[in-house]
């Protein structure tokens, strides 16, 4: 029996980390909004590592945070270690990570949204998504409640006719032992939707006391904690150590004596899983002369003896598992508290959304997180944002935030899902960005915060604590521009101590910085009227004066991909009459429907000739346009 629930701006299907972010947006910006998930004591799970950031994903999470999102703030009151990852690289490859209390995450992030003005939070299945003539109007739950609705926000994970496979053994199931959404599949593809099947999974958890650390290298956190948020002052406090071992020869002996049994490998899972972040047996299988795989034992939360085997994951039959983690070095005891499994589920073809994550085809539906094709908590987060503020600002009929390729990661990780679309969970990495010197997680409320204010999101306090930090490093970049350092015997020792060549005349000490084997801390002696400012400022100081040279070039680079970027492309163009580009180019075309040249050009299939084509025929009807 239906009835009627209620009325809301924007309606979010699923609470994790997507779903936290879009609701908190949306509701932030001043929607009246509803968030649905199946299992309140499921908010903002983390179902695989107990962690957020790493390498790329930890630009992610500054990024989200520098827009006025919560996963950064929440990491910062929960972690029980941090570390920053590649510091013997380029600060451009700079990435926080940090291990969190799983339960203090979840149980946080759930408070932060029931006490969310204009957010109301409901455990409810939806069952079925309601659209006339192409255009969201509400939502039907499993309990008969018809709610009415301008935008709704799909950000289920991996609940979606989820399956859950261990060995020989499966069954229908969601992620951590949590029921999966039967029906919701079904009315997206009613509703003209185009599905797919992915693939992911995780290591089992295991019981601390049969665990011999006495075996495993200790991995400490760092002595200074670098806070993810912009918001966060001093977050140090005592942190938990993790653990590294190593894989043995019985260990590989086990899996290839079982690999017949292994779902991956016997046909089970027919599903695409995510190829850098593969099982064990996948690893052992595809590097067989790879004598030992190293695994990561790490805490998930100070109130709980259960430990993650990083590195481990596993669809192997239970028994098996048993004996393949009993020949890992230090687990030779070890009891299992919760099996590795493979998860398959159900998610969209991304092709089908616009760089908004609206779906193009049904006005007021957006797409966010690994519903999307993608993997991982950060990348589910970051698009979960914007989902939320374009929801939001479509209610308000305002224009949507696009992030573009040289503004943020975010907007790499969009265009790559949007533009080129995924055949397996799509992963950040570093590598996917062409302007990685100028997007760095350092400096990304310089590049973002603007923009988030300007969608409503960031706060009056959050924007000023942003102008502050930005007055601060540019007052202190033209203070250095302005310090003379002369030639004189003491300096010229000192620069001979650090093992700098000799100076000959007169520099500043902004250009001084630029060599390579100096830098703005090691030159302070030479900075009699240095002032007392933060570390994180003195750090952008650094990196601006060090790397200018390089961030220009950069700067150059990103001024003329923004020339194509700015070349729009008619919402209404007919490909079918440009003469010259190819059937491919023209099928591609018309199913992606770029919105400007810039991504008309990263589509796969349309080559840079039929991009030529494209630009002498949008000239051409500019000049009918304007000689009309």
């Amino acid at each position: 029996m239906e009835y009627f629930g209620g009325e809301f701006d924007v309606v979010v299907i699923g609470a994790g980390h997507a779903g936290c972010e879009a609701a908190l947006a949306a509701a932030r910006i001043g929607c009246k909004t509803l968030i649905c998930t199946m299992n309140l004591d499921s908010i903002a799970l983390m179902p695989c590592n107990p962690s957020v950031g790493g390498t790329a994903k930890g630009h992610l999470v500054r990024e989200l945070d520098a827009l006025g999102g919560e996963m950064g703030v929440n990491i910062d009151h929960t972690y029980i270690q941090s570390r920053m990852l590649n510091t013997s690289k380029g600060p451009a490859v700079h990435s926080l990570r940090a291990q969190a209390d799983k339960r203090r995450y979840s149980e946080r992030m759930k408070n932060v949204i029931e006490k969310q003005a204009n957010l109301y939070l409901k455990q409810i299945e939806v069952t079925k998504i309601d659209v006339k003539n192409n255009k969201v109007c509400g939502i039907l739950t499993r309990n008969g409640a018809y709610f009415k609705t301008k935008a709704v926000v799909l950000a289920t994970g991996t609940y979606l006719k989820g399956k859950i496979v261990i060995g020989e053994v499966s069954y229908s199931g969601g992620p951590s032992g949590l029921f999966p959404a039967k029906d919701l599949s079904q009315s997206l593809l009613d509703i003209g939707v185009e599905l797919r099947r992915f693939k992911t999974g995780t290591p089992a958890r295991i019981n601390r006391r049969s665990v011999d650390f006495s075996k495993m290298l200790i991995q400490n956190g760092d002595k200074e904690v670098v806070p993810f948020s912009f918001m966060s002052d001093n977050i140090d406090r005592d942190q938990v150590p993790c653990y590294l071992t190593y894989t043995t020869e019985d260990t590989l002996k086990v899996i290839r004596d079982n690999i017949d049994r292994s779902p991956l490998y016997n046909g089970s899972i027919k599903s695409v899983g995510p190829r850098y972040c593969p099982s064990l047996e996948d690893k052992v299988m595809r590097f067989p002369d790879k004598e030992r795989h190293q695994l990561f034992i790490e805490p998930e939360g100070e109130n709980t003896e259960e430990l993650y085997v990083g590195g481990a994951s596993s669809s192997l039959p239970e028994e098996v598992q048993l004996a393949m983690y009993r020949t890992i070095i230090g687990l030779e005891n070890v009891e299992i508290t919760r099996t590795a499994y493979a998860i398959e589920y159900d998610c969209i073809n991304p092709q089908q959304l616009k760089l908004s994550l609206e779906f193009k085809n049904i006005e007021g539906l957006f797409g966010a997180g690994q519903v999307n094709g993608s993997s991982g908590y950060e990348e589910a987060a970051a698009q979960g944002i914007i989902a939320g503020i374009n929801a939001a600002l479509k209610i308000k009929k305002m224009e949507p935030l696009i992030l573009k390729r040289s503004d943020a990661y975010i907007g790499v990780l969009i265009d790559d899902l949007v533009t080129k679309g995924t055949e397996e969970p799509y992963r950040m990495m570093t590598s996917r960005s062409e302007y990685r010197l100028v997007l760095r997680q350092d400096n990304a409320d310089l590049r973002l915060t603007e923009m988030g204010y300007k969608a409503g999101l960031v706060t009056e306090e959050r924007y000023k604590k942003f102008l502050d930090r930005k007055n601060s490093i540019y007052e202190e970049i033209n203070r250095i521009k302005g310090v003379n350092i002369t030639p004189k015997k003491e300096v010229v020792e000192f620069l001979e101590s650090l093992g700098s060549s000799e100076l000959k005349k007169t520099t500043t000490l902004y250009e001084l910085i630029k060599r390579p084997e100096l830098d703005y801390f090691k030159l302070e002696p030479l900075d009699k009227n240095r002032p007392s400012i933060s570390n994180d400022i003195k750090e952008e100081v650094n990196i601006i004066s060090k790397y200018e040279g390089y961030i220009n070039k950069q700067l150059e680079q990103i001024k003329q991909f923004k020339k194509f970027e700015d070349k729009m492309i008619p919402v209404d163009i007919n490909y079918d009459t440009v003469k010259g580009l190819r059937i491919e180019a023209i099928q591609k075309l018309k199913k992606i429907k770029p919105i400007n040249i810039g991504q008309a050009s990263r589509i796969s299939g349309v080559s840079p000739a039929d991009i030529s084509v494209l630009l002498i025929y949008l000239e051409k009807e500019y000049r009918k346009e304007k000689y009309k």
